[in-house]
Protein backbone atom coordinates (compact mmCIF):
# COMPACT_ATOMS: atom_id res chain seq x y z
CA UNK A 1 0.00 0.00 0.00
CA UNK A 2 1.36 3.42 -0.97
CA UNK A 3 1.85 6.11 1.68
CA UNK A 4 -0.96 8.10 0.04
CA UNK A 5 -3.36 5.16 0.15
CA UNK A 6 -2.39 4.46 3.75
CA UNK A 7 -3.09 8.06 4.78
CA UNK A 8 -6.54 7.84 3.16
CA UNK A 9 -7.21 4.57 5.01
CA UNK A 10 -6.17 6.15 8.32
CA UNK A 11 -8.36 9.19 7.63
CA UNK A 12 -11.42 7.04 7.06
CA UNK A 13 -10.71 5.04 10.21
CA UNK A 14 -10.64 8.01 12.60
CA UNK A 15 -12.50 10.89 10.90
CA UNK A 16 -16.32 11.10 10.63
CA UNK A 17 -17.84 9.70 7.45
CA UNK A 18 -19.81 12.93 6.87
CA UNK A 19 -16.56 14.92 6.58
CA UNK A 20 -16.32 14.31 2.86
CA UNK A 21 -13.19 14.67 0.73
CA UNK A 22 -13.01 16.20 -2.73
CA UNK A 23 -12.17 14.08 -5.77
CA UNK A 24 -12.27 10.34 -6.50
CA UNK A 25 -8.65 10.16 -5.38
CA UNK A 26 -8.37 12.75 -2.55
CA UNK A 27 -5.20 14.81 -2.50
CA UNK A 28 -2.88 15.93 0.29
CA UNK A 29 -1.61 19.48 -0.21
CA UNK A 30 1.95 19.77 1.09
CA UNK A 31 3.19 23.05 -0.37
CA UNK A 32 1.99 26.42 -1.56
CA UNK A 33 3.46 29.55 -3.13
CA UNK A 34 1.59 32.47 -4.60
CA UNK A 35 -1.67 31.16 -6.02
CA UNK A 36 -0.50 27.60 -6.59
CA UNK A 37 -0.28 24.51 -4.40
CA UNK A 38 1.56 21.20 -4.67
CA UNK A 39 0.22 17.81 -3.61
CA UNK A 40 2.13 14.93 -2.03
CA UNK A 41 2.62 13.35 -5.46
CA UNK A 42 4.38 16.44 -6.75
CA UNK A 43 1.50 17.72 -8.89
CA UNK A 44 1.07 21.49 -9.10
CA UNK A 45 -2.32 23.24 -9.26
CA UNK A 46 -3.61 26.73 -9.75
CA UNK A 47 -5.97 27.09 -6.79
CA UNK A 48 -9.42 28.54 -7.50
CA UNK A 49 -10.93 27.38 -4.18
CA UNK A 50 -8.19 28.39 -1.70
CA UNK A 51 -9.14 26.24 1.26
CA UNK A 52 -12.84 27.09 0.82
CA UNK A 53 -12.38 30.85 0.25
CA UNK A 54 -9.91 31.20 3.11
CA UNK A 55 -6.41 31.82 1.68
CA UNK A 56 -7.52 35.20 0.35
CA UNK A 57 -4.04 36.43 -0.58
CA UNK A 58 -2.74 33.05 -1.74
CA UNK A 59 0.08 31.12 -0.12
CA UNK A 60 3.34 32.06 1.64
CA UNK A 61 2.66 35.79 1.55
CA UNK A 62 5.79 37.52 2.96
CA UNK A 63 3.92 40.25 4.85
CA UNK A 64 1.67 37.74 6.60
CA UNK A 65 4.48 35.29 7.31
CA UNK A 66 6.71 38.05 8.74
CA UNK A 67 3.92 39.37 10.99
CA UNK A 68 3.26 35.91 12.38
CA UNK A 69 6.95 35.22 12.92
CA UNK A 70 7.38 38.52 14.78
CA UNK A 71 4.57 37.56 17.13
CA UNK A 72 5.94 34.05 17.64
CA UNK A 73 9.34 35.56 18.46
CA UNK A 74 7.82 37.29 21.49
CA UNK A 75 7.06 33.88 22.97
CA UNK A 76 3.41 34.85 23.41
CA UNK A 77 1.12 32.65 21.34
CA UNK A 78 -1.92 33.05 23.56
CA UNK A 79 -3.17 35.10 26.49
CA UNK A 80 -7.02 35.15 26.06
CA UNK A 81 -9.42 38.08 26.08
CA UNK A 82 -8.90 38.44 29.83
CA UNK A 83 -5.90 40.63 28.94
CA UNK A 84 -5.39 43.61 26.68
CA UNK A 85 -4.50 42.48 23.16
CA UNK A 86 -2.96 45.23 21.07
CA UNK A 87 -3.44 43.42 17.76
CA UNK A 88 -7.09 42.76 18.57
CA UNK A 89 -7.76 46.43 19.32
CA UNK A 90 -5.95 47.57 16.17
CA UNK A 91 -7.86 45.14 13.96
CA UNK A 92 -11.19 46.01 15.58
CA UNK A 93 -10.58 49.71 14.93
CA UNK A 94 -10.00 49.02 11.23
CA UNK A 95 -13.04 46.76 10.84
CA UNK A 96 -15.34 49.11 12.76
CA UNK A 97 -14.39 51.94 10.41
CA UNK A 98 -14.72 49.79 7.29
CA UNK A 99 -18.11 48.41 8.34
CA UNK A 100 -20.06 51.60 7.80
CA UNK A 101 -22.09 50.74 10.91
CA UNK A 102 -22.54 53.72 13.27
CA UNK A 103 -20.75 53.47 16.64
CA UNK A 104 -19.59 49.98 15.72
CA UNK A 105 -17.96 47.51 18.09
CA UNK A 106 -16.27 44.21 17.23
CA UNK A 107 -16.14 40.79 18.88
CA UNK A 108 -13.70 38.18 17.57
CA UNK A 109 -14.36 34.46 17.32
CA UNK A 110 -12.62 31.52 15.64
CA UNK A 111 -15.00 30.82 12.76
CA UNK A 112 -17.98 31.94 10.74
CA UNK A 113 -20.20 29.53 12.64
CA UNK A 114 -19.26 31.16 15.96
CA UNK A 115 -19.68 34.61 14.45
CA UNK A 116 -23.20 33.82 13.29
CA UNK A 117 -24.05 32.27 16.67
CA UNK A 118 -22.97 35.50 18.34
CA UNK A 119 -24.97 37.64 15.91
CA UNK A 120 -28.11 35.57 16.51
CA UNK A 121 -27.61 35.87 20.27
CA UNK A 122 -27.26 39.65 20.04
CA UNK A 123 -30.43 39.94 17.98
CA UNK A 124 -32.49 37.51 20.05
CA UNK A 125 -31.50 39.26 23.28
CA UNK A 126 -32.12 42.74 21.94
CA UNK A 127 -35.56 41.83 20.61
CA UNK A 128 -36.45 39.35 23.38
CA UNK A 129 -37.52 36.90 20.68
CA UNK A 130 -36.43 33.54 19.28
CA UNK A 131 -38.07 34.22 15.91
CA UNK A 132 -35.63 34.58 13.00
CA UNK A 133 -36.01 35.02 9.26
CA UNK A 134 -33.54 33.35 6.92
CA UNK A 135 -33.23 32.65 3.20
CA UNK A 136 -34.02 29.50 1.30
CA UNK A 137 -30.88 27.69 0.06
CA UNK A 138 -28.75 29.45 2.69
CA UNK A 139 -25.88 28.13 4.81
CA UNK A 140 -24.70 29.75 8.05
CA UNK A 141 -22.67 27.10 9.90
CA UNK A 142 -22.67 23.66 11.47
CA UNK A 143 -23.73 24.39 15.07
CA UNK A 144 -27.19 23.85 16.55
CA UNK A 145 -28.51 27.37 16.01
CA UNK A 146 -26.77 28.03 12.70
CA UNK A 147 -28.05 24.82 11.14
CA UNK A 148 -31.48 26.01 12.24
CA UNK A 149 -31.16 29.05 9.97
CA UNK A 150 -29.65 27.03 7.12
CA UNK A 151 -32.16 26.61 4.31
CA UNK A 152 -30.60 23.57 2.68
CA UNK A 153 -31.69 20.07 3.72
CA UNK A 154 -28.35 18.57 2.71
CA UNK A 155 -26.66 20.51 5.53
CA UNK A 156 -29.32 20.24 8.25
CA UNK A 157 -29.24 17.21 10.53
CA UNK A 158 -32.19 17.97 12.81
CA UNK A 159 -35.81 18.90 12.24
CA UNK A 160 -35.85 21.17 15.29
CA UNK A 161 -33.89 24.25 16.35
CA UNK A 162 -33.45 26.52 19.37
CA UNK A 163 -34.87 29.23 17.08
CA UNK A 164 -38.28 29.65 15.47
CA UNK A 165 -37.20 30.11 11.84
CA UNK A 166 -39.12 31.15 8.74
CA UNK A 167 -37.49 31.03 5.31
CA UNK A 168 -37.89 33.66 2.59
CA UNK A 169 -37.54 33.78 -1.16
CA UNK A 170 -34.80 35.92 -2.66
CA UNK A 171 -32.16 33.75 -4.31
CA UNK A 172 -34.46 31.27 -6.04
CA UNK A 173 -35.78 33.22 -8.98
CA UNK A 174 -35.46 30.23 -11.32
CA UNK A 175 -38.46 28.61 -9.66
CA UNK A 176 -41.47 28.36 -12.00
CA UNK A 177 -43.54 30.88 -10.05
CA UNK A 178 -40.95 33.57 -10.82
CA UNK A 179 -40.35 32.68 -14.47
CA UNK A 180 -40.07 35.66 -16.77
CA UNK A 181 -40.06 38.26 -14.02
CA UNK A 182 -37.83 41.31 -14.30
CA UNK A 183 -35.58 42.21 -11.36
CA UNK A 184 -38.11 44.78 -10.20
CA UNK A 185 -41.02 42.34 -10.41
CA UNK A 186 -39.07 39.66 -8.57
CA UNK A 187 -38.06 42.08 -5.81
CA UNK A 188 -41.67 43.17 -5.44
CA UNK A 189 -42.91 39.57 -5.30
CA UNK A 190 -40.34 38.65 -2.65
CA UNK A 191 -41.10 41.75 -0.60
CA UNK A 192 -44.81 40.99 -0.66
CA UNK A 193 -43.98 37.45 0.44
CA UNK A 194 -41.97 38.85 3.36
CA UNK A 195 -44.97 40.90 4.44
CA UNK A 196 -47.19 37.83 4.15
CA UNK A 197 -44.79 35.71 6.25
CA UNK A 198 -44.76 38.40 8.94
CA UNK A 199 -48.53 38.56 8.92
CA UNK A 200 -49.20 34.82 8.94
CA UNK A 201 -46.30 32.81 10.33
CA UNK A 202 -44.76 34.97 13.07
CA UNK A 203 -45.80 36.53 16.31
CA UNK A 204 -44.73 39.95 15.06
CA UNK A 205 -41.74 40.33 17.38
CA UNK A 206 -39.17 38.81 14.99
CA UNK A 207 -35.56 39.23 16.13
CA UNK A 208 -33.69 39.41 12.83
CA UNK A 209 -33.22 38.46 9.23
CA UNK A 210 -29.90 36.72 8.57
CA UNK A 211 -28.79 36.52 4.95
CA UNK A 212 -25.77 36.01 2.73
CA UNK A 213 -25.49 38.65 -0.03
CA UNK A 214 -24.26 35.79 -2.25
CA UNK A 215 -25.02 32.28 -1.02
CA UNK A 216 -21.85 30.24 -0.62
CA UNK A 217 -22.87 26.61 -0.22
CA UNK A 218 -25.99 27.57 -2.16
CA UNK A 219 -23.83 27.65 -5.27
CA UNK A 220 -23.21 31.42 -5.46
CA UNK A 221 -26.89 32.10 -6.06
CA UNK A 222 -27.83 35.68 -5.33
CA UNK A 223 -30.77 38.07 -5.36
CA UNK A 224 -30.89 41.00 -7.75
CA UNK A 225 -29.22 44.11 -6.37
CA UNK A 226 -31.67 46.08 -4.27
CA UNK A 227 -33.63 43.19 -2.79
CA UNK A 228 -32.17 43.58 0.69
CA UNK A 229 -32.82 47.32 0.62
CA UNK A 230 -36.47 46.52 -0.10
CA UNK A 231 -36.46 43.93 2.67
CA UNK A 232 -34.85 46.36 5.11
CA UNK A 233 -37.58 48.95 4.57
CA UNK A 234 -40.09 46.34 5.70
CA UNK A 235 -37.90 45.13 8.56
CA UNK A 236 -37.48 48.67 9.86
CA UNK A 237 -41.27 49.05 10.10
CA UNK A 238 -41.28 46.21 12.65
CA UNK A 239 -37.95 46.95 14.37
CA UNK A 240 -36.46 43.71 12.98
CA UNK A 241 -32.66 43.64 12.82
CA UNK A 242 -30.69 42.75 9.70
CA UNK A 243 -27.60 40.49 9.91
CA UNK A 244 -25.42 40.30 6.80
CA UNK A 245 -23.39 37.08 6.73
CA UNK A 246 -20.20 38.19 4.96
CA UNK A 247 -18.16 35.10 5.78
CA UNK A 248 -17.64 34.46 2.05
CA UNK A 249 -18.52 37.80 0.45
CA UNK A 250 -16.48 40.21 2.58
CA UNK A 251 -13.22 42.11 2.03
CA UNK A 252 -13.89 43.16 -1.58
CA UNK A 253 -14.30 39.71 -3.11
CA UNK A 254 -17.32 40.72 -5.20
CA UNK A 255 -15.27 43.48 -6.82
CA UNK A 256 -18.10 46.00 -6.44
CA UNK A 257 -18.11 46.84 -2.74
CA UNK A 258 -15.99 46.10 0.30
CA UNK A 259 -18.91 44.05 1.66
CA UNK A 260 -21.28 42.02 -0.46
CA UNK A 261 -24.24 43.90 0.99
CA UNK A 262 -22.89 47.15 -0.48
CA UNK A 263 -24.44 46.18 -3.82
CA UNK A 264 -27.87 46.59 -2.23
CA UNK A 265 -27.29 50.10 -0.95
CA UNK A 266 -28.09 49.26 2.64
CA UNK A 267 -26.18 49.23 5.94
CA UNK A 268 -26.99 46.19 8.12
CA UNK A 269 -27.25 46.28 11.90
CA UNK A 270 -24.75 43.42 12.19
CA UNK A 271 -22.04 42.02 9.89
CA UNK A 272 -20.40 38.65 10.47
CA UNK A 273 -17.05 37.72 8.95
CA UNK A 274 -14.40 34.98 8.93
CA UNK A 275 -12.54 32.88 6.33
CA UNK A 276 -10.30 35.16 4.24
CA UNK A 277 -9.43 37.72 6.90
CA UNK A 278 -6.71 35.54 8.47
CA UNK A 279 -5.42 34.21 5.13
CA UNK A 280 -5.49 30.72 6.60
CA UNK A 281 -5.34 31.55 10.31
CA UNK A 282 -8.52 31.01 12.31
CA UNK A 283 -10.30 34.35 12.60
CA UNK A 284 -13.99 35.15 12.72
CA UNK A 285 -16.03 37.89 14.22
CA UNK A 286 -19.00 40.19 14.48
CA UNK A 287 -19.21 43.93 13.95
CA UNK A 288 -22.42 45.53 15.19
CA UNK A 289 -23.95 48.72 16.47
CA UNK A 290 -22.50 49.51 19.86
CA UNK A 291 -25.87 49.37 21.62
CA UNK A 292 -26.45 45.83 20.31
CA UNK A 293 -22.96 44.63 21.18
CA UNK A 294 -23.07 46.15 24.66
CA UNK A 295 -26.63 44.99 25.30
CA UNK A 296 -25.83 41.55 26.69
CA UNK A 297 -25.94 41.57 30.48
CA UNK A 298 -24.00 38.35 31.18
CA UNK A 299 -20.20 38.12 31.17
CA UNK A 300 -18.71 36.78 27.96
CA UNK A 301 -15.28 35.83 26.69
CA UNK A 302 -13.74 34.21 23.64
CA UNK A 303 -10.85 32.04 24.77
CA UNK A 304 -9.16 31.84 21.38
CA UNK A 305 -10.96 34.73 19.67
CA UNK A 306 -8.51 37.58 19.20
CA UNK A 307 -5.55 35.22 19.53
CA UNK A 308 -2.30 37.25 19.17
CA UNK A 309 -0.95 35.12 16.31
CA UNK A 310 -4.23 35.15 14.41
CA UNK A 311 -4.52 38.92 14.96
CA UNK A 312 -1.02 39.43 13.57
CA UNK A 313 -1.97 37.48 10.46
CA UNK A 314 -5.31 39.26 10.08
CA UNK A 315 -3.87 42.75 10.49
CA UNK A 316 -1.21 42.00 7.89
CA UNK A 317 -3.78 40.48 5.53
CA UNK A 318 -6.17 43.42 5.77
CA UNK A 319 -3.36 45.97 5.41
CA UNK A 320 -2.04 44.16 2.31
CA UNK A 321 -5.51 43.98 0.78
CA UNK A 322 -6.14 47.69 1.27
CA UNK A 323 -2.68 48.82 0.19
CA UNK A 324 -2.90 46.89 -3.08
CA UNK A 325 -6.57 47.71 -3.81
CA UNK A 326 -7.40 44.04 -4.28
CA UNK A 327 -11.10 44.81 -4.59
CA UNK A 328 -10.36 46.45 -7.94
CA UNK A 329 -8.25 43.47 -8.95
CA UNK A 330 -11.15 41.16 -8.09
CA UNK A 331 -13.42 43.21 -10.36
CA UNK A 332 -10.93 43.12 -13.24
CA UNK A 333 -10.01 39.44 -13.07
CA UNK A 334 -13.60 38.41 -12.41
CA UNK A 335 -14.75 40.25 -15.51
CA UNK A 336 -12.21 38.27 -17.56
CA UNK A 337 -13.26 34.89 -16.23
CA UNK A 338 -17.02 35.39 -15.91
CA UNK A 339 -17.12 37.08 -19.31
CA UNK A 340 -15.13 34.26 -20.90
CA UNK A 341 -17.28 31.54 -19.34
CA UNK A 342 -20.49 33.31 -20.32
CA UNK A 343 -19.30 33.68 -23.91
CA UNK A 344 -18.42 29.99 -24.11
CA UNK A 345 -21.47 28.64 -22.28
CA UNK A 346 -23.69 28.56 -25.34
CA UNK A 347 -21.51 25.85 -26.85
CA UNK A 348 -22.16 23.49 -23.97
CA UNK A 349 -25.64 21.99 -23.48
CA UNK A 350 -24.56 20.85 -19.99
CA UNK A 351 -24.20 24.45 -18.76
CA UNK A 352 -27.43 25.71 -17.20
CA UNK A 353 -25.99 28.97 -15.86
CA UNK A 354 -22.84 31.02 -15.39
CA UNK A 355 -23.06 33.56 -12.56
CA UNK A 356 -20.98 35.53 -10.12
CA UNK A 357 -19.48 38.84 -9.11
CA UNK A 358 -15.78 39.61 -9.00
CA UNK A 359 -13.72 36.62 -7.92
CA UNK A 360 -16.77 34.67 -6.78
CA UNK A 361 -18.30 32.79 -9.69
CA UNK A 362 -19.94 29.49 -10.55
CA UNK A 363 -21.01 27.18 -13.36
CA UNK A 364 -24.28 25.28 -12.89
CA UNK A 365 -24.52 21.87 -14.62
CA UNK A 366 -27.65 20.17 -15.93
CA UNK A 367 -28.49 17.02 -17.86
CA UNK A 368 -28.32 18.04 -21.55
CA UNK A 369 -31.46 16.04 -22.38
CA UNK A 370 -33.77 16.74 -19.45
CA UNK A 371 -32.38 20.00 -18.11
CA UNK A 372 -32.49 18.56 -14.59
CA UNK A 373 -29.72 19.43 -12.10
CA UNK A 374 -26.80 17.03 -12.53
CA UNK A 375 -24.48 16.44 -9.56
CA UNK A 376 -22.53 13.81 -11.56
CA UNK A 377 -21.65 16.38 -14.21
CA UNK A 378 -20.45 18.83 -11.54
CA UNK A 379 -18.25 16.09 -10.09
CA UNK A 380 -16.97 15.27 -13.57
CA UNK A 381 -16.08 18.93 -14.19
CA UNK A 382 -14.17 19.03 -10.91
CA UNK A 383 -12.19 15.95 -11.95
CA UNK A 384 -11.50 17.31 -15.43
CA UNK A 385 -10.25 20.62 -14.03
CA UNK A 386 -8.01 18.86 -11.54
CA UNK A 387 -6.51 16.68 -14.29
CA UNK A 388 -5.62 19.91 -16.12
CA UNK A 389 -4.08 21.56 -13.05
CA UNK A 390 -6.94 23.58 -11.50
CA UNK A 391 -8.61 23.12 -8.11
CA UNK A 392 -12.28 24.15 -7.81
CA UNK A 393 -15.15 23.58 -5.39
CA UNK A 394 -18.72 22.38 -5.48
CA UNK A 395 -22.06 23.45 -4.03
CA UNK A 396 -25.62 24.30 -4.92
CA UNK A 397 -28.91 23.12 -3.45
CA UNK A 398 -28.66 19.95 -5.54
CA UNK A 399 -24.85 19.64 -5.58
CA UNK A 400 -24.71 20.46 -9.30
CA UNK A 401 -22.73 23.71 -9.16
CA UNK A 402 -18.97 24.12 -9.55
CA UNK A 403 -18.07 27.23 -7.57
CA UNK A 404 -14.81 29.12 -7.58
CA UNK A 405 -13.22 31.94 -5.58
CA UNK A 406 -9.55 32.46 -6.51
CA UNK A 407 -7.17 34.53 -4.38
CA UNK A 408 -7.76 38.26 -4.67
CA UNK A 409 -4.13 38.50 -5.82
CA UNK A 410 -4.86 36.58 -9.05
CA UNK A 411 -2.81 37.92 -11.96
CA UNK A 412 -3.88 38.59 -15.55
CA UNK A 413 -1.97 35.53 -16.75
CA UNK A 414 -3.47 33.31 -14.04
CA UNK A 415 -6.98 34.48 -14.85
CA UNK A 416 -6.47 33.59 -18.52
CA UNK A 417 -4.88 30.27 -17.56
CA UNK A 418 -7.75 29.33 -15.26
CA UNK A 419 -10.34 30.36 -17.84
CA UNK A 420 -8.61 28.22 -20.47
CA UNK A 421 -8.58 25.19 -18.19
CA UNK A 422 -12.25 25.63 -17.34
CA UNK A 423 -13.30 25.88 -20.98
CA UNK A 424 -11.15 22.88 -21.92
CA UNK A 425 -12.67 20.92 -19.02
CA UNK A 426 -16.20 21.88 -20.04
CA UNK A 427 -15.48 20.74 -23.58
CA UNK A 428 -14.38 17.32 -22.34
CA UNK A 429 -17.27 16.82 -19.91
CA UNK A 430 -19.82 18.13 -22.40
CA UNK A 431 -18.58 15.79 -25.12
CA UNK A 432 -18.83 12.79 -22.79
CA UNK A 433 -22.31 13.82 -21.58
CA UNK A 434 -23.70 14.38 -25.04
CA UNK A 435 -22.30 11.00 -26.07
CA UNK A 436 -24.21 9.40 -23.19
CA UNK A 437 -21.48 9.30 -20.50
CA UNK A 438 -21.90 10.56 -16.96
CA UNK A 439 -19.45 11.66 -14.32
CA UNK A 440 -18.95 10.13 -10.88
CA UNK A 441 -21.40 10.59 -8.02
CA UNK A 442 -21.23 14.01 -6.43
CA UNK A 443 -19.95 14.55 -2.91
CA UNK A 444 -20.14 17.58 -0.65
CA UNK A 445 -17.26 19.59 0.60
CA UNK A 446 -17.24 21.78 3.70
CA UNK A 447 -18.64 25.23 3.65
Amino acid sequence: MSEHANLLRRHRAVMPSWMALNYRDPIEIVGGKGNRVTDAEGNSYLDFFIGILTNMLGYDVPEVRDAVERQLATGVVHTSTAYLLRGQVELAEKIAQLSGIPDAKVFFTNSGTEANETALLLAAYARRSDQVLAMRQSYHGRSFATTGVTGNRGWTNLSYSPLDVHFLHGADRRLPQFAGMSDEQYIDACTQDLRHVLATATGGDVAALIAEPIQGVGGFTMPPDGLFAAYKRVLDEFGILFISDEVQTGWGRTGQGFWGIDNHGVTPDVITFAKGLGNGFAVGGVVARGDLMDGLHAVGISTFGGNPVAMAAANATLDHLLAHDLRSNAARQGATIIGGLSAAAGRFPIVADVRGKGLMFAVELADPETGEPSPPLAAALMEAARERGLLVGKGGLYGNVVRMAPPLTLTDDEAEEGLGILISSLEAVNEAAVAGGRGPSARREDA
